[in-house]
């Protein structure tokens, strides 16, 4: 398999300006904590398309930002990271922020999200982007959406990319539980997607202590033509082709969880992007899930095509 992508992607979705705090001692709701504060870009679909910059895979990123100066000092730093920007900036409104609480231990404490700016989004947001995109598009194209679009706009989206090329590849991360429900009505657009327990059960409607089996169950009845469900450090399952194979995460020693997943999918569609199955292309991505666990933040910096092989 060649190491050089023959696919480009396509992010779209939340840019946010993220502000993480690590605490020295477990976190006391009722009182201030000591901590160590870092600021980064981050957004579902901006840390898959910062990923896949270093994964050597070309990528461009379609978002919105308030004309702010965090919408300054995001464009300034991911163009310097080389990710190829088509921004939408909204006047009068603020860039999405995101701030996440950690414990010693690299759990997630809390964490809250302004994001506002996206959620509330016009449906036709993007539709001069996309159409200048879908006219200029290289031969072959992975469309990556995060839910943090809203229903409307991710029915626009998609509905726009399927109606210029109808075998468009559309691959969703599900985000949160409490986005995922906004793509119920895209799943049978999708070729795959990427979720979690949680997520899978806020979809499906029911408990979070339903059995995961009990959930790529009811996931497989959607409409979806592929999914990928991960349970924290259990095994991983992909589903297609109306089968099942699961797979055992990499061991890594957590520093923090923050951006994991995000580099589950993105390490995945790396490998897609290079001509891969999904069973072989899986593989890579819990590579670099586990170095991102044992780094602080989204990026860790020794992350690579090379270090996930």
């Amino acid at each position: 398999m060649s190491s050089h992508p023959s696919l480009n992607v396509i992010s779209i979705g939340a840019i946010h300006h993220d502000t993480i705090a690590h605490a020295e001692t477990s976190i006391d709701p009722e009182t201030s904590t000591p901590a160590r504060f870092s600021s980064k870009p981050g957004g579902v679909a901006t840390n898959i398309a910062r990923t896949l910059v270093r994964l050597d895979v070309k990528t461009l990123l379609v978002g919105t930002v308030g004309e702010d100066a965090a919408a300054d000092m995001l464009q300034r730093v991911l163009s310097g990271e080389g990710l190829d920007l088509r921004l939408v900036r909204r006047k009068g409104l603020s860039t999405g922020q995101y701030i996440a609480f950690h414990d010693p231990s690299g759990d997630l404490t809390a964490a809250c999200v302004d994001d506002s700016i996206l959620s509330k989004a016009p449906a036709d947001l993007f539709d001069d982007v996309l159409k200048t995109l879908c006219a200029e598009k290289p031969g072959h194209t992975l469309w990556f959406l995060d839910a943090n679009l809203p229903v409307d706009l991710l029915l626009r989206v998609t509905g726009l990319l399927t109606e210029h090329d109808e075998n468009a590849r559309l691959f969703a991360n599900a985000v949160s539980n409490a986005k995922a429900h906004r793509l119920l009505p895209i799943l049978d657009r999708l070729e795959c997607l990427m979720l979690n327990r949680g997520e899978a059960a806020a979809l499906l409607g029911t408990t979070l202590d339903t059995a995961i089996d009990t959930l790529a169950s009811g996931l497989s009845r959607t409409g979806l033509q592929r999914f990928i469900l991960t349970d924290g450090g259990n095994d991983v399952l992909l589903h297609e082709n109306d089968g099942f194979q699961n797979f055992r995460p990499a061991a890594a020693q957590i520093v923090d969880v923050t951006g994991a997943g995000d580099a589950l999918t993105a390490g995945t569609i790396a490998a897609l992007a290079r001509g891969y199955s999904y069973r072989d292309a899986l593989p890579y991505g819990l590579s670099a899930a586990a170095l991102t666990l044992q780094g602080t933040g989204a990026l860790p910096v020794d992350l690579s095509w090379d270090a996930i092989q």
